[in-house]
């Protein structure tokens, strides 16, 4: 299935579970994605609405938590270049490693990204993001854009703890999650593009440590409830390090990811098979790094 939350255009925005079919979206009798998946992964179909006729949201607005794994070895390596570590640590080998991130600023396709105050090196980080179902397990999988403010992130990261303020204010989500069964196979093409621009590609099936084992790590001594979001890590090309345009609107990141039944575009539905993350940047805000830009 090809599941998402959306809002028909003509109503304001809520949120309903739907399953996308072709070119219309089936409105479904879930709360939640969570509870859609603790419901059997089925649910009573309401009206349906084409496609175009409707905004996609987030698919998870407010998870219960989100990890943020760093399963790409080439990652790990182009980040110890970036900083000057020494290379990649033999304990990376052991433990498939994850921070976690501020479920509070979660974001959706289209939705603008308040520039985090006290930043001047904005990046972002390509990922695919498992969201869990029932029984720890993967209910689905979607597009995950890990917004970096390096430059806060580097100097958290001298003091042995973090990240935080370097990677809190938010994440990019959605718009579909697609099941595995659905999705098949996982070795999936991974493109970030800025303003048409391509920046990032990468290919899933590089992980290094395998969903398996990073749930297997973050459900140990605790437990997996449905809704928990868990990112990939960036892909070797993600971000690449360096900081992004400032401009004050139009300004958009895309990341299709691309599957056996070609491109993924939120433009072309009918193609969809796991998902795209378009999102734009508000303007730099004019002030210190102690005071906050106004959020949505």
């Amino acid at each position: 299935m090809k599941l998402c939350l959306f809002t028909p255009l003509e109503r304001p925005v809520r949120g309903w579970v739907g399953a996308i079919e072709g070119d219309r979206v089936v409105h479904l009798a879930a709360q939640t994605l969570a509870s859609f998946f603790t419901g059997g992964g089925s649910a009573r179909e309401h009206d349906e609405y084409a496609l175009e006729d409707v905004r996609l949201l987030a698919p998870v607005p407010r998870p219960p938590s989100v990890r943020d794994a760093y399963a790409f070895e080439e990652h790990i390596r182009n980040a110890a270049r970036v900083t000057g570590r020494p290379g990649v640590p033999d304990e990376w080998y052991e433990l498939p490693v994850f921070y976690f991130s501020n479920p509070a600023a979660i974001y959706g396709p289209d939705d603008e990204i308040p520039y985090p105050a006290g930043s001047e090196e904005l990046d972002y980080e390509l990922e695919v993001a498992a969201v869990i179902g029932v029984a720890g397990a993967v209910g689905g999988f979607t597009v995950m854009n890990d917004w970096s403010a390096r430059d806060l992130q580097r100097k958290e990261m001298k003091i042995g703890l973090g990240p935080a303020k370097g990677k809190d204010f938010a994440t990019s989500l959605g718009p579909i999650v697609v099941t595995p069964d659905e999705l098949g196979d996982l070795r999936l093409e991974m493109v970030a593009r800025v303003n048409g621009e391509e920046r990032s590609r990468g290919n899933l099936g590089d992980m290094y440590h395998s969903w398996e084992a990073i749930l297997e790590r973050a459900a140990a001594n605790t437990k997996l409830v449905p809704g928990d979001v868990i990112g990939s890590g960036g892909t070797f090309s993600s971000g690449r390090g360096r900081s992004l345009p400032t401009w004050p609107t139009g300004w958009s990141i895309r990341s299709p990811i691309r599957g056996r039944s070609g491109l993924l575009s939120c433009s072309r539905p009918s193609s969809l098979r796991a998902t795209s993350c378009s999102t734009r940047l508000r303007e730099r805000p004019r002030c210190s790094g102690t005071k906050r830009p106004p959020f949505r």
